[in-house]
């Protein structure tokens, strides 16, 4: 794994997102987005419930909404997502402003008092099944408030937040979802495929095999069996499945072996 602190970045995130929604006008508010059935007024509120849902857990340690009878994570999420949204239709947009700025600092507080490099309350399950790590449980909130704000950019037509500082350390979370895309693939122990995120946000990072497993590491790899290069928006809307695993290897360059690139092509970073 590669540590990221990703604390700092949230107001900027925040700024950014406080900045646009202050911007939009009446009509922009209904818009649809790629999230099935929500505008642009519902993504919001869904926002608005992760700072709520993190704030109330981790910081008070409100247990939440329990889980029906034979309930999965995906239909219990699903489940209370819309709960929250449905809920707040009644809201104004001002009123979900007013909420965001003024819970924002309240969860940048909370963050400001976790040991990095301790166990996460929540596991982050699409980079794998073992205990995470404190500071990839923080990343995976910060990658899920960017998305959400890339959506909503996408839904009224304005550029992305897109600058080297936001978008990077969204990338190199997101490629923390490649070993359990590989986890199929069996191969000899030092077997590595190369990752090479085009652009100024980019880079290049390795996953690795240990024979049994796979991981990603930052160290350079001078002869990968295979290989994937991108452009960071196709990497981040395939990571959260704004694209298809086709459409996402039809935008890649994938070299070597190609049943190994594939499979490292078709990461998946949300639970689904």
């Amino acid at each position: 794994m590669i540590p990221l602190d990703t604390r700092p970045l949230f107001a900027v995130e925040r700024q950014a997102m406080l900045d646009l929604l202050t911007s939009l006008d009446p009509g922009d508010w209904a818009k649809p987005t790629i999230c099935p059935g929500w505008d642009v007024h519902d993504l919001t509120a869904h926002i608005l419930n992760d700072y709520v849902r993190r704030i109330s857990g981790s910081r008070d340690g409100h247990r939440g909404a329990d889980f029906a009878d034979h309930e999965t994570l995906p239909n219990y999420l699903a489940r209370v997502n819309g709960e929250f949204v449905r809920a707040m239709r009644q809201c104004s947009p001002q009123t979900m402003i007013d909420l965001l700025a003024h819970l924002g600092p309240q969860l940048d507080s909370v963050w400001a008092a976790v040991e990095l490099a301790g166990a996460a309350p929540l596991n982050v399950s699409w980079a794998g099944t073992g205990t995470s790590p404190a500071w990839l449980d923080i990343a995976r909130e910060y990658t899920e408030h960017w998305v959400h704000q890339q959506q909503i950019r996408d839904a009224v037509s304005r550029p992305g937040a897109d600058s080297v500082e936001l978008q990077h350390a969204v990338l190199v979370a997101f490629l923390h979802a490649v070993p359990v895309a590989l986890r199929g693939q069996r191969r000899p122990r030092g077997t590595a495929i190369r990752f090479e995120i085009t652009g100024p946000a980019g880079g290049r990072w390795a996953v690795v095999s240990d024979g049994t497993g796979w991981d990603l590491t930052a160290a350079p790899v001078e002869d990968p069996a295979g290989s994937v290069r991108l452009d960071p928006d196709t990497l981040w809307r395939l990571a959260s499945r704004g694209i298809t695993v086709e459409q996402g290897c039809e935008r890649s360059e994938l070299r070597g072996d190609l049943e190994l690139a594939g499979a490292a092509a078709s990461l998946l970073a949300v639970v689904r």
